[in-house]
């Protein structure tokens, strides 16, 4: 005779349910996110987290194609923004803010900004679709023409998220990347960060909401709050990200 826990039997009958009966709750996270998220979920009480990192454009795409999370986190505003007038999310909350920086080698003699013209360097941008990367081509629109047209000119990778800047850098492949401070802190020391002047700096703002279908909408709100103050908070800050702007 084979005996099967109830328990066991409703989970599998119930949206959102976890191993040993625990609640699932799916976040969508942008891959700056990965240490802090992952901390984050490991602590998180009342619920299974399970985490998908990849750029914030991808993670958006894969909502409008009915991907099912409860929480999306973004490295912008833009998305969450976009898909919350998509009737998608709902109503998104700006919960860190972080810093873009010019990532090398801890051993390279590049120390400013106008150094990435000079011919030969090469460099690793986002893609455009990415935040990394718009908040990249916002900065440089702002430079003197002969010092863009310098930068530009020595790309030699547009990537689909900062995690694979940050692989070329530690491969050798690049040698300077636009990333964030809090992917340098990251590196432990692989990486040192140059940081750009003032009134070059972007506004690098991250968003998260509640998917409009999610099953889990106390779960998912609750994570949200501990991302705004409590262990989320936490979290992000040990890993360098700022308060919100």
């Amino acid at each position: 005779m084979i005996v099967v826990s109830l328990s066991v039997v409703l989970c599998a009958t119930v949206p959102g349910c976890g191993a040993g009966g625990q609640s699932q709750l799916t976040v969508f996270a942008a891959s700056s996110l990965r240490g802090s998220l992952t901390a984050y979920g490991d602590s998180f009480k009342g619920a299974e987290v399970r985490s998908s990192f990849a750029g914030s454009d991808t993670l958006a795409a894969q909502i409008r194609q009915g991907a099912g999370p409860d929480v999306f986190a973004s490295a912008d505003t833009t998305y969450p923004d976009e898909l919350y007038r998509e009737g998608l999310v709902a109503r998104p909350v700006v919960f860190a803010a972080n810093e873009l920086v010019v990532a090398v080698p801890s051993h390279s003699e590049i120390s400013r900004l106008a150094e990435l013209a000079r011919p030969g360097t090469k460099i690793a941008i986002g893609d455009p679709s990415v935040p990394v990367g718009s908040y990249s081509r916002e900065i440089l629109r702002e430079l003197p023409e002969k010092e863009r047209e310098g930068i530009l000119a020595n790309v030699r990778s547009e990537e689909p998220e900062v995690s694979s800047i940050v692989a070329k850098l530690d491969q050798g492949a690049a040698d300077a990347g636009f990333v964030y401070a809090t992917d340098v802190k990251a590196a432990g020391g692989g990486l040192r960060s140059i940081r750009l002047p003032a009134d070059l700096r972007p506004t690098v703002a991250y968003a998260a909401a509640v998917a409009k279908g999610s099953g889990e909408r106390k779960l998912a709100g609750r994570y949200l709050s501990g991302l705004l103050n409590g262990g989320g908070a936490a979290d992000l800050r040990r890993a360098g990200f700022l308060p919100p702007p």
